[in-house]
């Protein structure tokens, strides 16, 4: 057996038949199809507890021989998989990007409203009321800026990371492990 660079983790996965590793229910072709969710998330969730600069491989232990072409595209059906939900990553990213300078527009918008409001009351005067209500618009205001800022600091974090270990999946390395007889 090939001692395995330091850099690359192994993910052990022990299936009965190949045919596990796929969803049964997707009618596309054996290269372009969707993942079984058990294997996904099981793939996923190993791939999650490695270091950021680790590259992969997959060991599938099978029970029973599968066609000698279904083990030969196994590998090039898994990165595809994975390339598929990277893009996928990728486009979700630009539109919360999208969600978020529009959020900031329309927040900024209505934060400058409020200011204006509030110093227009002020100045028209009608006193503690006045300055309440003030008060009350500067509050809105700032509450507007809630989500352009949520979606700026906290939100893309996770998207980018998710899309980074799909990037690394897409290029996983797949050993198939048949039954010793």
């Amino acid at each position: 057996m090939n001692a395995l660079p330091a850099d690359v983790a192994t993910i052990q996965l022990r299936l009965r038949d190949l045919a596990q590793l796929f969803n049964s229910m997707d009618p596309s072709p054996f290269h372009e199809r969707d993942l079984d969710a058990d294997a996904e998330e099981f793939i996923v969730g190993w791939a999650r507890e490695h270091p950021k600069e680790q590259e992969f491989q997959l060991d599938l232990i099978l029970a029973e021989t599968p066609r000698p072409e279904r083990a030969a595209g196994v590998e090039e059906a898994l990165r595809h998989y994975f390339r598929v939900r990277s893009e996928a990553k990728e486009r979700e990213f630009r539109q919360l990007m999208r969600r978020g300078r529009v959020s900031l527009m329309v927040g900024l918008l209505f934060l400058a409203a409020c200011f204006f409001a509030g110093e227009l009351l002020v100045t028209v005067g009608y006193g503690t009321v006045a300055e309440l209500i003030r008060e009350s618009l500067t509050i809105g205001g700032w509450v507007a800026m809630w989500r352009p800022l949520e979606i700026y600091l906290y939100d893309w974090w996770p998207l980018r990371d998710e899309r980074r270990l799909l990037e690394r999946l897409a290029r996983i390395r797949v050993r198939v492990i048949l039954p010793t007889t």
